[in-house]
């Protein structure tokens, strides 16, 4: 069975959502439209978009072959559908808290929070090289279990497109019933903050659920605002390097990595490892940050 790309048929509605945000921006005075980075976030998705082209058919031909093994008939129905959705969803979950927590699929990720900036153009930030990081590994399992590859994609397409609208701060906080269950700009904000607190939380692609049932959820608070990006703030627009820089990172580092393990350590630790412990990762700087505040309420 053919089915549509969700994605594309949403296009219109991406467009028209930032032109509304845009408006909103300008007329409420909250947020900021940066014209250059938000020009450097279309110009990286377009880069997405050309590199996922490139590399469908491999993806397509793989996931048919994992299919032709799979374990399970499952048909084409509501149920299945509706089932191969929720699981799509907690694979994304997993691969995008792997993508927080492994360099090597981080070296993908980041370009998404790349930008200091929080609007509906960030959503379009996306990898180049995914197809490289192997990060379409994570819903291989879907098709082994035996969910048509066509249903898979679809119900991925319906992930990315859910998750477009929660990049806005131009909505605050959904019903307490809704922000329970789904994600939603609030958490999502979060998920892209820099803020010790928020470091690596709220890793959900459309059901919040995933990140309170595995102890990785944090609430937005109205007294620490977010502050979007990265660690390291990257020091120019430059989509190019926006999308290289980190495994430019990690081919200078596994060239003087000292030992195999050292070298396991560059490419598949946390982003910030170092071999003396004495890197900059989440972790680290979250405790430093808990130990300082612990101090100041003594």
């Amino acid at each position: 069975m053919n089915l549509p790309d969700p994605v594309q048929l949403a296009i219109p509605a991406f467009v028209g959502l930032i032109l509304l945000e845009m408006l909103l921006t300008r007329l409420r005075g909250t947020g900021r439209y940066d014209w250059r980075d938000a020009g450097a976030s279309l110009m990286l998705g377009l880069g997405s978009t050309i590199a996922g082209a490139l590399t469908a058919g491999l993806i397509l031909a793989l996931s048919l072959w994992v299919y032709d093994h799979r374990l399970f008939e499952i048909p084409f129905s509501w149920w299945a559908f509706a089932l191969c959705f929720v699981l799509d969803d907690l694979a994304y979950y997993v691969f995008h808290r792997s993508a927080h927590r492994v360099r090597w699929f981080w070296a993908s990720h980041v370009i998404h929070h790349s930008s200091q900036h929080y609007n509906l153009t960030t959503a379009l930030r996306q990898t180049w090289t995914g197809f490289f990081s192997l990060s379409f590994i994570f819903r291989l399992p879907l098709f082994l279990i035996g969910f048509p590859p066509a249903m898979v994609f679809f119900c991925a397409g319906l992930n990315l497109v859910y998750q477009f609208w929660i990049h806005t701060e131009q909505i605050g906080r959904m019903p307490r019933w809704f922000e329970a269950v789904m994600n939603t700009p609030s958490h999502h904000r979060v998920h892209h903050a820099v803020n010790p607190r928020y470091l690596d939380r709220n890793y959900a692609g459309v059901f919040i659920i995933w990140d309170r049932l595995f102890g990785t959820f944090e609430p937005e608070r109205d007294d620490d605002l977010p502050r979007y990006g990265i660690v390291k703030a990257l020091p120019t627009l430059n989509p190019l390097w926006a999308a290289v820089h980190e495994w430019v990172g990690i081919a200078k580092d596994a060239v003087r990595a000292r030992s195999p393990s050292e070298l396991w350590g560059r490419l598949f630790g946390p982003p910030g490892w170092q071999p003396d412990g004495a890197g900059e990762t989440s972790e680290t700087i979250r405790a430093r940050w808990q130990a300082a505040t612990e101090k100041q309420e003594a």
